[in-house]
């Protein structure tokens, strides 16, 4: 039997596995409850288990929820080691209104189900699920299984490969926490961006000051921020800090049509920036203001504004040094004086990017696989998310080859209300991962891994 007839008399099974998986409100943020993440990680342990998996162990990290990590011995010594990792811990649903059906309640769509975190990253858990059952637990590879239940949150998990690196050796990696740029359609991430926050703010006076006898002389805390803020685009909307790493992007992208109805964007407003969308979105930086504090227009006094402050989100090239990143945005606010007025910037958090080697033998078995699993050649994109334990696998075991793609697509809804899977996309993504194994077996024996 073939490996798409294989799967096919597999897939009632998996996709009940996934409404019972999906149907665990495993929200491992602050204020949720923390028993259905164990819920979510019991069930796990008994479907790997029920899979053939013998090997599996507990992996608790302060202030973290449970970390599967299991093991499937090599068939034979010479055989390589591929370590496939998901999370099963989900985003919060947010606001319920805007949910067509209760969001943990597992609900059918067009060619597939919609529930909170079915697509990120529940369907790649059944994804690896369905693998080790098409081979009946015994793959043509070794298998090191690496399950997180705080991924979405984050946790001591993301720096902790590097310190117990042996947990962690392999020789290939795929990491099932993205997708396809649309249904249908093959796709490698071959980047994900980097990340970092700031906060800057002025302070002009003790406080407000009433605008008809001070306004015009009096320093304007919210005039000067809004100065400041318009100095990071130039005239077209790209980012205007020198610096920043931008790059042509070569791969695949959307299409207009589509990046337009995927972020909603109203009927006659134009996109901003200049470029190919893929070098907007993933080769150059993205400055966002996230968050701003300044009076309410339904509580406005009139006065002068004497503080006000905005967050700031910084998306950069993946091989971008974080602080470097961090530091030339940091460096553009701190020389601006709008008015006269000097601006307080406030450093916040960053995250590496992620830009993998593609020419290695797992890449080669990797793009013969999804074209097995979906029929047709496959591409490469990226991603301005990020995933930060990737860059800590990496440094745990440089030498492995790292693949990212999975059962999602991009016009899921993951993160948003009414998230949906397609049943299609699990059952390509089943096909390609026990494909995979199967072809970069086969370049191990044949010593085609030069």
């Amino acid at each position: 039997m073939d490996l798409g007839s294989r799967v096919d008399t597999l897939m009632d099974g998996l996709t009940a596995d996934l409404e019972r998986l999906t149907a665990i409100p495993s929200v491992a943020f602050p204020g949720f409850p923390a028993e259905p993440v164990r819920q979510a990680h019991d069930l796990l342990v008994d479907l790997l288990r029920g899979a053939g998996v013998e090997r599996i162990e507990r992996l608790d990290l302060p202030g973290t929820a449970p970390v599967i990590v299991a093991e499937v011995p090599p068939p034979t010594p010479d055989a390589p080691t591929v370590l496939l990792y998901g999370h099963y811990d989900v985003q919060p649903p947010g606001d319920e209104s805007l949910w067509l059906s209760p969001p943990f309640e597992p609900t059918p769509v067009a060619g597939g189900l919609r529930a909170r975190g079915i697509a990120d990253d529940k369907s790649n858990l059944i994804v690896h699920l369905g693998v080790l059952r098409a081979y009946g637990g015994r793959p043509p590879t070794g298998l090191r299984i690496v399950l997180e239940g705080q991924e979405e949150y984050g946790s001591a998990f993301d720096d902790y490969p590097p310190t117990d690196p042996a947990r962690f050796v392999c020789d290939a990696m795929v990491i099932a926490d993205m997708g396809n740029l649309r249904p249908g359609s093959p796709t490698l991430t071959t980047g994900l961006r980097g990340a970092a926050e700031l906060v800057v703010e002025v302070r002009t006076l003790d406080e407000p000051r009433h605008s008809g006898e001070f306004g015009g002389a009096a320093p304007d805390a919210l005039l000067a921020l809004l100065k400041a803020l318009a100095t990071l685009h130039d005239v077209h909307g790209d980012v205007a800090v020198e610096g920043l790493r931008r790059e042509e992007w070569t791969g695949t992208t959307y299409t207009q049509e589509e990046f337009r109805a995927l972020a909603g964007v109203r009927d006659g407003m134009p996109l901003i920036g200049s470029g190919s969308l893929g070098e907007r979105l993933w080769s150059g930086p993205a400055v966002t203001v996230i968050g701003i504090d300044a009076p309410s227009v339904d509580h406005a006094a009139s006065a002068v504004v004497p503080y006000a402050r905005a967050k700031l989100n910084l998306r950069f090239h993946p091989e971008q040094d974080p602080e470097e990143a961090l530091g030339l945005l940091v460096t553009h606010l701190e020389a601006l004086r709008p008015f006269g007025i000097p601006l307080t910037v406030t450093p916040g958090d960053t995250g590496p990017g992620f830009e993998p080697a593609t020419g290695g033998p797992a890449y080669r078995a990797a793009w013969t696989a999804l074209r097995e699993g979906w029929g047709t050649e496959p591409a490469f994109v990226a991603s301005g998310g990020s995933i930060p334990l990737v860059n800590g696998l990496a440094r745990a075991v440089p030498g492995a080859e790292i693949l990212l793609f999975g059962a999602q697509d991009s016009m899921c809804n993951l993160h948003a209300p009414n998230e949906r899977v397609l049943f299609s996309e699990l059952r390509s993504a089943v096909i390609a991962e026990a494909a995979f194994l199967r072809e970069y077996a086969a370049a191990h024996r044949d010593g085609s891994t030069a």
